[in-house]
């Protein structure tokens, strides 16, 4: 997966001058179409978007049988999702220790830092980051799909937000939005990235300044949907969710562990972030807590040969 760091974190998130292309199966052809009014002033370089909905492996994506027959797809019984019935539970997650939260804040001197409350902050996200994590098994109710389908997706989400110059926060909380959806209810293969994009277009709406319109998320797909068909999954998705959209994610981890960790050099933090986006492609990774991934992404990348020139 191709991994470009953004230059400037703070830089204000733009609609590319995007020209849309269709994925065949097997191999990729592109076609170029008229690319719509851009907005904004800056622009991002052009964007491989795309309907990915045919897209095939070279053993046509078939999935290992189960080792019983599954029984005809109903709705999944309700998952005890509601954050007030999950925090009264005895059982209740335990959150992470940190021996010395001050390591946590950024430098005094910026406002935004808010070092007074870094304590308080971090307990709240090790505790929240227990509670709204997917189903480590939920691929294996899924009939229509499996692992490579959903790394497929996920790897276009990547380069979408790359090309829109989306935030980090925003890719990793649509794929927590993605895996905690499907944890909940089956999706059929056709559907699959119209839930891709409606994640990534909540997510925008929370961790973005000025997130991308509908008509954007509807034109990267190649006209495959409509906007109300994005509307009804968007409802349909925070139904399923019952609004509980912004959770603890990777991202919101990797600043304070890279500060923690004395990564001076941003060389350093970006190959953190690599390691993060990797793990985003791997389903087997989403039985671990974010906060464990960033911590195992900032060890591996200590142990890297020429860490400490990086």
């Amino acid at each position: 997966m191709a991994f470009q760091a953004r230059r400037h974190a703070n830089s204000e998130n733009v609609n590319p001058n995007v020209g849309a292309t269709r994925l065949g199966a097997p191999q990729a052809r592109r076609k170029v179409a008229t690319a719509k009014p851009q907005r904004g002033v800056n622009r991002a370089p052009l964007a491989s978007l795309a309907d990915i909905t045919n897209i095939q492996d070279a053993r046509d994506m078939r999935k290992k049988p189960l080792r019983e027959p599954l029984a005809p797809l109903a709705p999944l019984a309700p998952l005890e999702r509601s954050l007030v019935t999950i925090r009264n539970r005895e059982a209740s997650p335990t959150p992470m220790e940190i021996s010395n939260p001050e390591l946590l804040a950024e430098a005094h001197d910026k406002v935004q830092s808010v070092a007074e409350y870094a304590p308080e902050i971090a307990d709240q996200l090790f505790h929240d980051e227990a509670i709204f994590m997917p189903r480590a098994d939920y691929m294996e109710s899924q009939q229509d799909i499996n692992g490579k389908m959903r790394a497929i997706l996920v790897d276009w989400l990547v380069e979408v937000h790359m090309k829109y110059r989306l935030r980090p926060e925003t890719l990793f909380l649509a794929v927590n939005l993605i895996d905690r959806y499907m944890s909940s209810l089956p999706v059929l293969r056709r559907r699959l990235q119209l839930l891709g994009v409606v994640a990534m277009f909540v997510a925008a709406k929370f961790e973005e300044i000025d997130p991308p319109k509908a008509t954007d998320f509807v034109y990267i797909t190649d006209n495959t949907y409509s906007k109300d068909e994005l509307f009804q999954m968007e409802c349909n998705m925070l139904s399923t969710l019952e609004f509980q959209v912004v959770v603890p994610t990777a991202a919101h981890f990797v600043n304070q562990f890279v500060k923690a960790n004395g990564c001076e050099n941003p060389r350093h933090a970006e190959v953190i972030k690599y390691i993060m986006e990797l793990a985003l492609l791997d389903l087997r990774m989403i039985r671990q807590k974010a906060s464990h991934l960033v911590a195992a992404a900032v060890l591996l990348s200590n142990e890297l040969p020429g860490s400490g020139g990086l």
